[in-house]
C-alpha cells in the first residue's frame, strides 16, 4: 500500500489496488525520480538496497540528472547507470 503522503507521486495510477511489492520497478523508478526525503525513507524501508540499485542499472526512466544524483548517493560508478548511457 502506497502510504498517503506518497499517493501525488502516483498520480496515473489506480492506488485501491496497487501494490508496490507487485510492481517494484515502477515503483522504485517513480520515487527516485520524483520523490522527496519522506519518500526516499519510504523507499529504503519497503525495498532493499539491491532492489534500488537494479533499477539503477536497469531503467532507462530516469532522468539524467536523478540517476548521476542517486549513482553518487549509493557509490554506483556512472558508467554501471542505464540512464546515463545508452547500452551496458
Amino acid at each position: 500500500m502506497i502510504p498517503q503522503h506518497l499517493r501525488s507521486l502516483f498520480w496515473d495510477t489506480n492506488l485501491e489496488n496497487f501494490d508496490p511489492a507487485a510492481y517494484p520497478v515502477y515503483t522504485i523508478e517513480r520515487v527516485l525520480e520524483h520523490g522527496n526525503e519522506e519518500a526516499v525513507a519510504w523507499l529504503r524501508r519497503t525495498f532493499s538496497e539491491e532492489q534500488i540499485l537494479d533499477v539503477l542499472r536497469t531503467d532507462r526512466h530516469l532522468s539524467p540528472r536523478s540517476a548521476n544524483f542517486w549513482a553518487l548517493l549509493f557509490g554506483l560508478p556512472a558508467h554501471h547507470v542505464a540512464a546515463l548511457h545508452g547500452e551496458l
